[in-house]
């Protein structure tokens, strides 16, 4: 990618249960990662999101996740790598097939919450969700973290076939390595507008992060996730928009 796109979770919401503000994040994103029905929405809800994201000329990626609608899927499953590709193919599936009724496509791949965060550690879990991307349609991108090393899951993805959009985070706390801070530990997760500003634009410019430990990160990111489920967030947002387009 020539410049840094901005994605968001979006179509979290479960029946009459509401999560997340998409109709006010939207305009301002590149890429609509759109729940699977695993650990959060249903048909409804996802159909109504890609009509939305159409509306906005947004693209659309499937964002798949471990089977676990309670824990919004945070919590890690005891999952072969089998049942993660065959878990992985059957949301893509569903949500292509939303998507193809509409008059487009699935555009690429986000997994999601401890599926996310499993792969990026186990190379067996990360070779099930390649495997699955590129049985289901070889050109689509897969999305995931950008850390201090991403030569590892190159290189697996050249085996497999498949290419990689890589991933930070303006709103997440960093190890040394580039893994995310847990949100078990304080301060995983940043609050304020203009930290989560300042951490775009460091990432957006290639300059370094302060990890946890304040050692100094430097990131090589495809897009840049941003999260829009409350008015802090969304003015956010906004503001990184604003920034991402008036850089050179």
């Amino acid at each position: 990618m020539a410049t840094l796109l901005l994605n968001a979770d979006m179509g979290e919401s479960f029946g009459c249960w509401t999560m997340g503000q998409d109709e006010a994040v939207l305009p301002f994103i590149d890429l609509a990662n759109i729940a699977c029905g695993f650990h959060a929405a249903d048909p409804d809800t996802m159909r109504r999101t890609v009509q939305l994201a159409q509306q906005h000329q947004v693209k659309i990626g499937a964002h798949p996740a471990y089977p676990d609608l309670v824990g919004f899927g945070r919590r890690s499953l005891a999952c072969t790598p089998d049942e993660i590709e065959n878990m992985v193919l059957y949301q893509l599936g569903a949500l292509d097939a939303l998507c193809r009724a509409e008059g487009t496509r699935v555009h690429y791949v986000k997994p999601h919450g401890a599926l996310y965060n499993d792969m990026m550690r186990d190379k067996h879990k990360l070779a099930a969700v390649m495997k699955a991307v590129a049985a289901f349609d070889i050109s689509l991108p897969l999305m995931l973290m950008a850390t201090a090393n991403p030569a590892p899951s190159q290189d697996l993805a050249t085996r497999h076939g498949i290419s990689l959009w890589f991933e930070a985070f303006a709103d997440r706390a960093y190890d040394a390595t580039g893994f995310l801070v847990s949100r078990s530990l304080p301060d995983a997760v940043h609050h304020h507008p203009a930290l989560i500003v300042e951490q775009a634009r460091r990432i957006a410019t290639g300059e370094p992060l302060s990890a946890c430990d304040g050692s100094e990160l430097r990131l090589q990111a495809d897009t840049l996730c941003v999260h829009g489920d409350n008015p802090e967030s969304i003015a956010a947002v906004k503001a990184i928009r604003q920034l991402l387009d008036t850089l050179p």
